[in-house]
């Protein structure tokens, strides 16, 4: 049985709000836990595409500075997403559909190629993985709620 379109759109809408909050956990995470150990596997595999051997300690202090800085910045398009995410739901605009898609078009060929050049593969599998998983929601909801809305018919006994 094929859910009907409200019910797609429900739960379309749902991911897109539990994408949000995701990157927004993630974004803190990134601020705050660079020098907890929780991120070491990760700026290792970072590491990797720039020293050979274990990079010196003033360069992995830098690169957690970095990744609490872009943390930080990511915390804000984090909030941008949830916001537009629920102005499209409320009003049910394919304008914050359509923002949403653009800013995710604009980012990721150019995250994708800048990893590509430092050969941070692991970048490319998260960045398709976002594309894969935002887009079309994001192009479904743009043309559902570009739609007309339905023709109310009024019948004789609505003509008091």
């Amino acid at each position: 049985m094929l859910p009907t379109s409200s019910t797609l759109r429900r739960t379309l809408v749902g991911w897109l709000y539990a994408a949000a909050m995701a990157h927004l956990l993630v974004s803190v995470m990134l601020t705050w836990a660079g020098h907890s150990g929780l991120l070491d596997g990760y700026l290792q595999i970072i590491e990797q595409a720039f020293w050979a051997d274990a990079a010196p300690a003033a360069a992995r202090a830098q690169q957690v500075w970095w990744l609490a800085l872009f943390g930080a910045t990511l915390q804000s398009y984090s909030l941008y997403m949830l916001a537009l995410v629920h102005i499209g739901n409320r009003l049910e605009s394919p304008m914050a559909w359509g923002w949403l898609i653009a800013g995710i078009v604009l980012w990721a060929p150019q995250d994708m190629l800048i990893s590509i050049q430092a050969n941070v593969w692991s970048h490319l599998w998260i960045d398709s993985f976002a594309l894969l998983t935002l887009l079309p929601p994001l192009f479904w909801l743009y043309r559902h709620d570009r739609r007309p809305p339905p023709v109310n018919v009024l019948s004789e006994s609505d003509h008091g």
